[in-house]
């Protein structure tokens, strides 16, 4: 026997729209009655359509996930934390890149993330413009942002500023008084970064703890080759050389440590290194790191999307003035995890 969603909230003594979201887990329903739901829907043989749900609606079931890069670990780490949620509540992932300074930034804003094929928007890691920022928050359908510096939107962040600085405090902590920091390209230019705030960190502890004769500050690209290159360039010359290095993300971190190997310094007699992210392979490079859980923030950002889409008047699939009002900013926590990467400096230096 088979029948429809009717024929279940007859059955189940429920509206049909409570029928609904007992069913498909979208919207609250008591346990007492999602349960009463689903046994007289297996009973009857009742399976939800997806396209129907779609057209009743005014829904895609998809959501556009934006992302800054595709082969960084951060951001695949959000990414299938989101997908895996998505896919549990029976939505589809729409995937833009968005890499900073490309030409193709104007059309997809333009001839993609103006269009109705989603319902709402995750953004991953976002440096936008003013004009950016402004489409992106006035868009239509509910946006949550994770990193980046998206203001007006349903947010998570870490303390990025904060955990410079505490970074950058590890290490003078333990004795250290010249302590490179490597960061992303104009760093410095573009202060409402992730980049930039972590940098802001950094200036801040050294220069409370009367450091700013040490200050070193190298741009690099952020991925394992990028710390590589810095570090190369960094550690060349042992009369300058720093005893401690806080680099902006453990891939970095990772490409620092390997460059001290190959130029036969050791880490940490005589270099420490601290990172950002608590990236898989710390761990194995017995790194000290603070870790965020990129992948529970992408799971935690689909909850707070459809949290809001189920306050959005379903015949329109838009958001209303109302529902703008009040945005979720999520403080994501860190942990530092101190591995064998850091130690007091040597007495002689």
């Amino acid at each position: 026997m088979s029948g429809a969603i009717s024929d279940v909230a007859a059955l189940a003594g429920v509206s049909k729209a409570t029928a609904s979201r007992a069913l498909t887990g979208r919207g609250y329903v008591s346990a007492e009655t999602r349960e009463r739901v689903v046994q007289v829907a297996t009973t009857i043989g009742y399976v939800a359509s997806p396209i129907a749900s779609s057209l009743s609606t005014g829904r895609t079931l998809a959501i556009g996930v934006i992302t800054s890069f595709l082969n960084r670990w951060y951001f695949g780490e959000v990414l299938e934390g989101a997908e895996s949620a998505l896919r549990a509540r029976g939505y589809d992932l729409t995937l833009y890149h968005l890499p900073p300074d490309s030409s193709e930034r104007s059309r997809i804003f333009d001839s993609y993330l103006a269009n109705k094929r989603f319902d709402g928007m995750i953004s991953i890691g976002i440096e936008a413009s003013q004009d950016e920022i402004a489409r992106l928050v006035t868009s239509p359908r509910p946006l949550v942002a994770i990193g980046g510096n998206i203001r007006g939107a349903h947010a998570i962040n870490i303390d990025d500023q904060a955990l410079g600085r505490e970074a950058t405090e590890h290490l003078i902590t333990l004795g250290h008084t010249r302590i490179a920091h490597i960061t992303g390209h104009d760093a410095e230019l573009q202060t409402d970064t992730v980049h930039g705030r972590r940098l802001a960190g950094y200036l801040a502890a050294m220069e409370e703890a009367g450091l700013t004769s040490s200050l070193h500050v190298l741009p690099a690209v952020h991925s394992l080759p990028g710390g590589y290159e810095a570090a190369a360039q960094l550690l060349r010359d042992a009369r300058i050389r720093p005893t401690a290095v806080f680099a902006s993300t453990d891939e970095v971190a990772i490409g620092i440590i390997i460059a001290a190997r190959r130029l036969g310094i050791t880490v940490p007699a005589e270099l420490s290194v601290i990172g950002i992210d608590g990236h898989s392979y710390a761990e194995m490079f017995a790194l000290t790191t603070f870790e965020q859980q990129p992948r529970a923030q992408g799971a935690r950002a689909v909850e707070i999307l459809l949290e809001q889409l189920e306050d959005t008047p379903r015949s329109h699939g838009t958001l209303t003035d109302d529902s703008r009002r009040e945005l979720a900013e999520v403080q994501w926590p860190t942990r530092l995890v101190i591995r064998q990467t850091t130690t007091r400096p040597d007495p002689i230096e």
